[in-house]
């Protein structure tokens, strides 16, 4: 894939359409723990990730910020090196950043394609529009920001990330995918409820006061 050998050493560039903020000077700086926190908010129990090689494994890559670096836990791609996640939030999310930390060699994603509010994405919905589209650089220790499109990426209950293609290994790897933006509290339930208690009580209470008078004039 293209290629400026920017693996080594500190290897960032600001020449790739403004994929990294200035954060990455400050990547041990507690305070990106906690802009990078939104993984707390994913609906952890109905995350998908096709094909992985391991069931359950691409859960594993959302994990807090301190713990990037532990490659105990990761996903590999199975049969092929596409790999995509279906992340589902408890609310609904800004979504401003995100870091990918890949495997070594060339299992690193090359591509990132970013769809939002598109539930149960397989690969054959892959070929319509993505809402951005990144190309990558190895990245070993979460020093790259690709920045999103914040108006694209406001209101965001699903996040569907599709990688599909590395840099020229059989399989894809990922150690981490952290996400950095804002979080609301989804606000959808309590109106239901609401609704649902108030509107009975006046027909009931109307109904009542016919029957009443109906009576009455009799």
């Amino acid at each position: 894939m293209a290629g400026h050998g920017g693996h080594g050493g500190h290897g960032h560039h600001h020449g790739h359409g403004g994929g990294c903020g200035e954060e990455h000077d400050h990547d041990d700086d507690p305070e990106r723990g906690i802009q990078y926190s939104l993984y707390l908010k994913i609906d952890l129990n109905n995350v998908e990730c096709l094909n992985e090689e391991r069931d359950g494994s691409g859960k594993d890559v959302f994990k807090p910020w301190e713990m990037r670096m532990n490659k105990e836990k990761f996903v590999e791609s199975d049969a092929d090196e596409e790999l995509l996640f279906n992340i589902p939030f408890t609310g609904n999310v800004k979504l401003k950043g995100v870091i990918v930390i890949g495997g070594e060699d060339d299992s690193h994603p090359s591509q990132m394609k970013l769809y939002k509010n598109r539930s149960k994405m397989t690969f054959d919905d892959t070929g319509c529009e993505p809402d951005q589209v990144f190309e990558m650089h190895p990245d070993k220790s979460g020093q790259l920001e690709y920045a999103t499109k914040i108006t694209k990426f406001s209101g965001v209950y699903h996040l569907s990330i599709y990688f599909p293609k590395n840099f020229g290994a059989d399989t894809t790897t990922v150690y981490y995918i952290g996400l950095r933006g804002d979080f609301t509290e989804a606000q959808r339930q309590p109106v239901m409820i609401c609704n649902y208690e108030l509107a009975p009580n006046p027909a009931d209470h109307k109904t009542n006061l016919l029957d009443q008078a109906k009576f009455e004039i009799q």
